[in-house]
């Protein structure tokens, strides 16, 4: 009985030492279950943060790239996201979707825009928010130019003859429209007999950006003229009574036909301002080549007698009107006459601007710098 008994107490201490080993290998299992989960979770979420967080970032920051895309009209934030991801422009469509909302960004507007790899999901955001759409057309005048250039100018952008864009100029109807829209621009001196084309002058050499995808010749021109409007409001009190817009604008025209990018356009302002108050002709070459309608890079003394209003060797005072349409640097010089005496400028191959007080000086400076070439 005793030696059953004691079976018995052996037979349940190897049962015992068998759960305990058992539980054991149970904890260890769980214990290493519990650590390779923990570790997947971490590197799961540290995963998910580096993923997030990359794509939350520009696709290329050093990107110089632009994309021109289009966000039609009626797009929600799944197809602008999705529109964006396609050209480019971010990583993640779901992740910029999501961003989206949880800033609660919204009124997006439909349009073409210039985008680029390099932008912040905000600047992208922003961008299409604000309806800056991408220029259809980008148009470039010169400073300089006459309004016959201008014509060639606008012409080759918008696939049209120069002819089309002259008669526009020339339009009678344009031009009063104009003329109501800007009163204080546009005067009934642009409307005298012996002028050439009323809007000479008027058109502001500068780059323009049009984002319609077919901008009228009307469009493109009333931009211009309300550039002009828009400087020459600045110069309003420093005109005061001396000048009336017109004139500024033609003697503006001339400073900036004489001038090269040496000289000194206040000098040359001085010197035909001066001429002026001793009514001694103005005697300038650009005159003589827009009374002929040409270009050319020399006047000839045949050339001079050319019987025009505009002939500054033949009238005294300024031609009837604007040569070309100068830029601000040559309004500003109209006004702004440098303090000097000089009656005689020249300007020599090399380009640059002798001034004289007298004709004696004058001819000696012409003698060594251009009769000798």
């Amino acid at each position: 009985m005793n030696e059953d008994k004691q079976d018995w107490k052996r037979e349940m201490k190897l049962k015992l030492l068998e759960r305990q080993s058992e539980a054991k290998v149970v904890r260890k299992v769980v214990m290493i279950s519990l650590a390779v989960f923990i570790a997947i979770v971490i590197i799961t979420a540290a995963a998910g943060y580096f993923y997030i967080s990359s794509s939350l970032k520009p696709v290329d920051a050093d990107s110089e790239e632009t994309v021109k895309v289009e966000i039609p009209m009626g797009s929600g934030v799944t197809m602008i996201s999705n529109i964006l991801e396609e050209n480019g422009i971010i990583k993640n469509a779901l992740i910029f979707k999501y961003y989206v909302k949880f800033n609660n960004e919204a009124n997006f507007q439909a349009g073409n825009y210039n985008l680029s790899p390099s932008m912040s999901l905000d600047e992208i955001i922003d961008t299409i928010k604000s309806g800056k759409v991408a220029e259809t057309y980008k148009i470039t005048i010169p400073e300089g130019r006459d309004l016959e250039e201008i014509a060639d100018v606008i012409a080759d952008k918008l696939g049209l003859k120069s002819k089309e864009i002259l008669k526009v100029m020339n339009d009678k109807k344009f031009i009063k429209s104009m003329m109501d829209l800007y009163p204080n621009l546009l005067t009934d001196e642009i409307l005298a007999e012996d002028i050439r084309y009323p809007l000479e002058g008027y058109l502001y050499p500068a780059t323009y950006s049009f984002y319609e995808e077919d901008p009228t010749v009307e469009s493109v021109l009333s931009t211009m003229i309300k550039k002009t409007d828009e400087v020459i409001a600045k110069y309003k009190e420093a005109m005061g009574e001396d000048w009336t817009v017109h004139e500024l604008l033609t003697m503006a025209s001339l400073i900036e036909e004489e001038a090269t990018e040496q000289a000194d356009r206040d000098k040359i302002s001085a010197v035909f301002q001066n001429r002026m108050k001793i009514d001694m002709p103005l005697q300038t070459d650009p005159t003589v080549l827009y009374a002929l309608g040409e270009h050319k890079d020399r006047v000839t003394y045949k050339d001079l007698k050319v019987v025009s209003p505009y002939n500054l060797y033949l009238n005294k005072g300024l031609t009837p009107g604007p040569i070309s349409n100068a830029g601000e640097t040559s309004i500003s010089a109209a006004l702004n006459p440098a303090d000097i005496k000089d009656l005689y400028f020249l300007a020599t191959p090399e380009g640059e601007v002798l001034f004289n007080e007298t004709l004696e000086e004058h001819n000696k400076d012409k003698a060594k710098h251009i009769t000798n070439n």
